[in-house]
């Protein structure tokens, strides 16, 4: 087993990742100014890195406000330190601010929509899909369609493969690290 600074996968640099990935660390750098560890960690797999952008970079019909609710509750439910971290940054790129982003990660918001967002999330999180009907009925109600619950459906998974790669590597967190609740 690798361990390097107590993790059981490294962070491998740019020389010790295949051409294909340190193509997209260089794309990768250009748009966000460095590689984060974790995108980074899924370059051990020469497919992995490309699959797992272009999943996460796909269309939805959710907007990339409500994608930062389901990051951030998923994240939290996982225990996940770094992807609550990286979201509570990404969340306020996306207009939250510090109190709404640690309501989200507390499980509610004060917006009715995105509160109906948050308690199906954490619901389907926790349950792995074995939901209550209040929290669909709510999420419906409020105007979402079964459109954005198979999409919400396919955000949660997204977050969950990261949240577990996280986990389990333990990869030195590169983004200001999000207050514990």
């Amino acid at each position: 087993m690798d361990t390097v600074n107590n993790t059981i996968i490294n962070v491998p640099t740019r020389e010790e990742v295949s051409e294909k990935n340190q193509a997209i660390f260089d794309n990768l750098k250009k748009a966000l100014g460095f590689v984060p560890n974790l995108y980074a960690t899924i370059a051990h797999s020469d497919h992995g890195l490309e699959r797992y952008l272009n999943y996460q970079n796909a269309k939805t019909s959710l907007t990339n406000k409500e994608k930062e609710v389901i990051n951030l509750t998923v994240s939290q439910v996982n225990g996940c330190v770094y992807c609550q971290s990286a979201h509570s940054v990404i969340g306020k790129m996306n207009g939250f601010s510090d109190g709404q982003i640690l309501d989200i990660r507390r499980g509610k918001s004060d917006d009715a929509k995105l509160d109906a967002l948050v308690k199906l999330t954490v619901d389907i999180t926790e349950n792995k899909g074995r939901i209550q009907d209040e929290h669909l009925e709510e999420f419906f109600g409020q105007g979402y369609t079964k459109e954005n619950l198979i999409d919400l459906i396919l955000q949660i998974s997204d977050k969950v493969a990261m949240n577990y790669l996280h986990n389990l590597s333990q990869v030195f967190v590169d983004f200001p690290l999000a207050p514990a609740l």
